[in-house]
């Protein structure tokens, strides 16, 4: 048996109105894992519990690695694109002649990429807020199949005022990806557990930049065809996603309605989460939590640390074909350099959370390792917050970071310093390496100082049992500890 008598209450033993009276309230004003396990713990059988874990992990895992890598892989080949003709075609440069010598201006293509995350800014926490109140499969599944649509229609752009208009959208339809993966995380996986598993599926932006290279080098032999070869490039990644999509409808809601785990298997996948004190799934807003995240010193810090660290990826990940071209490599040769920078940014991703937070400043010393610090700053802003609405700000306001960093990043990129290899975004990555390293020390001591002051509590397991699963937030519940 997966559940065994103790000193605390065993799952037979549990009365039916435990699990049903008022089943309907407690799916809008509680966790929905009341209705499955009630107030009371149960001893979980470890060995059941790492099947469990297993199986979660199987189903859940390569699904969110595909789903953010489509994400990564959609955005960064507009890079690709422009080195295959779509600058030209879409007058996304304009050449002043009046000068001597002339001066090609780009600003059309950096807008075309900040409008990408002006969308995604417009969509966040919309997206989020409906992926907490709705059936969470039915509203992913039919959010990335729209996604699928609009990346396709990227093949019929005839000017760069449509393609403005294009990137808002799949900008806007793709929030609802990496906002979604986090709380799926949080609410699947215990504090100790999730470190690991959101660093896998953000480690795709390193794997989708070896995948996608790959792809594009593929795309660059092609020399004859009705469609130019970035068209060729969108037509595919726009069907990959429709079949992800397709998948999504077949993500259940919670633990609690996991359909690939038998009944024994939901009460466990459950129960083990009761420790943390996070919560697994509360579909009502609650307005009152918005307000306290919003207050909460630990949101603005984690905000400062994501915001400045994404301002690195804003110019790699869509500029990084055309930086690597001012050292004189061929447009080929351009895109085969994105693999070594993709590898590094994979492994170090998944290296970095073998250690304490902190450890990953180090990361900053190379640019493709900023993906380790990126990954720790969800880990850590996901990890440190309960609450099922105050979850779903916080992951909100993690990606209207990254939206501020990747907008601002292609505003580095100034066409005229091409030559000199574009001296002010090595300034400005420096500065946003500084900024990152005060705020991740600022929030280090935050989290040690309120851990410390919660020690003094005294308090007992019945209690801390009871308010698990009432969706409180972590300021609320005196058991909640932060994760340093």
């Amino acid at each position: 048996m997966a559940l065994h008598k103790g000193n605390r209450t065993d799952a037979t033993s549990r009365s039916p109105p435990d699990r049903e009276a008022g089943a309907g309230s407690i799916s809008l004003e509680k966790d929905l894992a009341i209705k499955l396990v009630g107030e009371h713990a149960h001893e979980v059988d470890p060995e059941l519990e790492k099947k469990v874990l297993l199986k979660i992990d199987l189903f859940l895992i390569p699904a969110m690695i595909v789903g953010y890598g489509l994400v990564y892989y959609d955005k960064a080949i507009l890079g690709a694109a422009v080195l295959f003709g779509m600058t030209k075609d879409l007058s996304l440069s304009v050449v002043n002649t009046s000068t001597a010598p002339p001066i090609t201006d780009t600003s059309r293509l950096s807008w075309g990429t900040s409008l990408f995350y002006f969308g995604m800014l417009a969509g966040l926490y919309p997206m989020t807020f409906v992926l907490q109140r709705f059936n969470l499969g039915r509203i992913l599944g039919g959010v990335v199949i729209l996604w699928a649509l609009i990346c396709m229609l990227t093949a019929a752009v005839t000017s760069w005022k449509a393609l403005y208009a294009q990137r808002f959208f799949l900008g806007f339809v793709e929030s609802v990806i990496p906002t979604g993966f986090m709380c799926i995380v949080s609410g699947f996986y215990t504090q100790e557990e999730q470190a690991l598993r959101q660093s896998w599926w953000f480690s795709s932006t390193g794997l989708f930049t070896i995948i996608g290279g790959a792809l594009n080098y593929g795309f660059a032999q092609i020399t004859g065809g009705a469609l130019k070869r970035w068209q060729y490039i969108y037509l595919l990644a726009g069907c990959l996603t429709f079949l992800f999509g397709i998948f999504c409808f077949f993500i259940p809601n919670s633990p609690v309605d996991a359909w690939f785990l038998t009944t024994e298997e939901r009460v466990v996948a459950v129960e083990r989460l009761r420790k943390g004190q996070t919560g697994v799934r509360c579909q009502k807003i609650k307005i009152a939590q918005l307000r306290e995240a919003l207050l909460d010193v630990k949101l603005w810090l984690v905000f400062i640390m994501m915001g400045s660290a994404y301002t690195v990826n804003g110019a790699v990940s869509g500029f990084g074909p055309l930086i690597v071209s001012t050292f004189g490599w061929s447009t080929l040769e351009s895109i085969l350099w994105q693999f070594p920078l993709g590898g590094l940014c994979f492994l170090a991703i998944l290296a970095s959370n073998c250690f304490p937070v902190i450890a990953g400043l180090a990361g900053y010393s190379i640019i493709g390792t900023f993906g380790a610090v990126v990954s720790l700053t969800i880990v850590i802003g996901m990890s440190n917050v309960a609450g099922a609405s105050k979850k779903s700000c916080m992951a909100g306001s993690i990606f209207v970071a990254y939206c501020v960093g990747n907008i601002v990043g292609p505003q580095l990129i100034k066409s005229e310093t091409k030559n000199n290899h574009y001296p002010e975004l090595w300034t400005g990555l420096i500065i946003c390496y500084c900024i990152t390293i005060a705020a991740s020390v600022a929030l280090y001591a935050v989290l040690w100082r309120e851990n410390n002051r919660r020690e003094s509590h005294s308090g007992n397991d019945e209690e801390r049992d009871r308010l698990a699963f009432l969706d409180l937030t972590d300021k609320e519940n005196p058991y909640f500890r932060y994760v340093l």
